[in-house]
């Protein structure tokens, strides 16, 4: 119910037909909940103008930290009034107020009169004279509290402050007190923002919307700059950045962009923008009437140390750092793996993919920074004068899992001389083997494996294994498990 039906006579919890009857033009609209909570969450988020801690307050209001940031406004007075009438021009109706604890600025901004700034310095004194006046429901405490309370006589702050605190508080509860601390100022209560406040910001403000997409670009490049040079003066990069797009409407868009290192380059950061912007399309910008406040935020950074120059420095390792980037902002980083090697005795679980971002920190004159240290170095074969790679001894890819064959063989335990996989016969013209892996125990019953390096008479290679020993199971079992190129 607003304002207008209230001055009409109407109540809240008012059956509908008696409220038609008090007022036959009452005008109805079905209650829209989510729809409220969405628009709440929209509203805050486009307070982030004003700072960057913003939170919801119950199911109609926003509390701001405004903590340093008046004074870029013009003081206090000219924030709350650019609030109120930009939030005004978006067709919502807001009462603000100011005060040094959120309590005191939630009760001034609902119960308060013309002064809805209240120093933060202002003496408890001082205090207990503007909230003496209101009533009981500006501490936010239950509603049947306050109609016990009211029972009894008790229907302003200022009989609260009259009375003895060990009586109300044994009827009561402590948390009327509590409340009441809060809003004189003698206990304070933190609000919980809907973001964390980045490290690092750059903004800037223009006077008319800017609604096409290159002067957007151009934007956010000069905001790179602005960004990266603080970024230096602290020894840091971004890792995870977020530019956040006001439009005139007061509707907000968010592109973020994540790095696979910390990333301390203007134009580095732009491409990954651009490329970012490019996945989203015209469409999805939806630049509307224009956006007048564009703002860069490093939402996570990490210690960068300045580097030395040389003339050997890998261009390469740099190269492919951007490429992992600029891939990242179109498909997300997560979707940008690289095999790590797994401390596993199982060939087909011997490496895993894992995200590019979250590999740990490499030198930077490493020459391949993508690839673990830990990964077996290639073989080579000193034959003549010129040095050869030698041929691998597993295969560079392996079957999705091993499929079962049927071999023949000399004898027992030996290797086969042929073998059906897929419906389809295969000679063994040369075969090399075994190369035993014993099984983890740790896991279970598990069994043996005696891998063999095969070429049949088509000159087919192919990685096979039999699965347990002859000591171990009377009817051992052959895979194929890879193929050599």
């Amino acid at each position: 119910m607003n304002e207008g039906a209230a001055r009409l006579g109407l109540k809240t919890g008012l059956a509908l037909a008696d409220a038609r009857a008090m007022v036959p033009t009452l005008a109805i609209h079905d209650a829209d909940p989510s729809g409220d909570t969405e628009t709440l969450l929209a509203l805050a988020d486009w307070c982030k103008l004003f700072t960057p801690l913003a939170a919801t307050d119950g199911p109609n209001g926003i509390v701001l930290d405004i903590t340093g940031a008046a004074h870029l406004f013009g003081g206090e007075s000219a924030l709350i009034a650019t609030i109120t009438q930009r939030l005004g021009r978006q067709g919502f109706g807001a009462r603000a107020a100011i005060a040094g604890t959120p309590a005191a600025a939630w009760a001034i901004a609902r119960h308060g009169g013309q002064n809805n700034i209240v120093p933060e310095k202002t003496p408890e004194a001082a205090l207990a004279k503007i909230f003496g006046a209101m009533p009981l429901a500006a501490l936010r405490i239950e509603t049947h509290v306050v109609a016990e309370l009211g029972q009894a006589g008790l229907r302003r702050i200022g009989d609260l402050l009259l009375r003895p605190r060990a009586p109300i508080v044994a009827r009561f509860g402590s948390n009327v007190f509590d409340r009441l601390d809060e809003l004189l100022g003698r206990a304070r209560s933190p609000i919980s923002p809907r973001f964390d406040a980045p490290a690092f910001i750059a903004e800037r403000r223009f006077a008319e919307g800017l609604t096409h997409r290159d002067h957007i670009e151009t934007a956010i490049l000069a905001l790179c700059t602005d960004l990266c040079g603080l970024l230096a003066r602290h020894g840091e990069g971004a890792r995870r950045l977020d530019v956040s797009l006001f439009r005139v409407d007061g509707a907000v868009k968010h592109i973020a962009a994540g790095t696979s290192r910390p990333l301390r380059d203007p134009k580095a950061m732009a491409r990954l923008f651009h490329e970012r912007i490019e996945t989203i399309g015209e469409d999805g910008l939806e630049t509307g009437y224009g956006f007048d406040v564009i703002r860069l935020a490093a939402l996570s950074a990490e210690r960068l140390d300045a580097a030395q120059g040389c003339f050997d420095t890998n261009e390469a390792s740099a190269s492919l750092d951007d490429l992992v980037d600029r891939l990242g902002a179109r498909f997300g980083l997560a979707r940008i793996t690289q095999l790590v090697p797994r401390d596993t005795h199982h060939p087909e679980q011997a490496s895993a993919a894992s995200p590019v971002h979250l590999r740990p920190p490499t030198p930077r004159d490493h020459p391949l920074p993508l690839l673990a240290a830990s990964w077996p170095t290639a073989s080579w074969d000193h034959g003549g004068d010129e040095q050869v790679p030698a041929l691998p001894e597993r295969p560079i890819r392996l079957l999705r899992r091993p499929e079962p064959i049927d071999t023949i063989a000399g004898v027992p335990d030996g290797p086969p001389l042929r073998f059906r996989w897929r419906r389809v016969m295969h000679q063994v013209a040369a075969i090399e083997g075994p190369e035993r892996i014993a099984p983890e125990w740790w896991k279970g019953t598990a069994l043996a494996r005696d891998y063999f390096r095969a070429e049949d008479t088509a000159g087919q290679r192919f990685w096979l294994y039999r699965e347990g020993l002859y000591q171990e199971t009377p009817d051992p079992r052959w895979f194929m498990h890879g193929l050599f190129a």
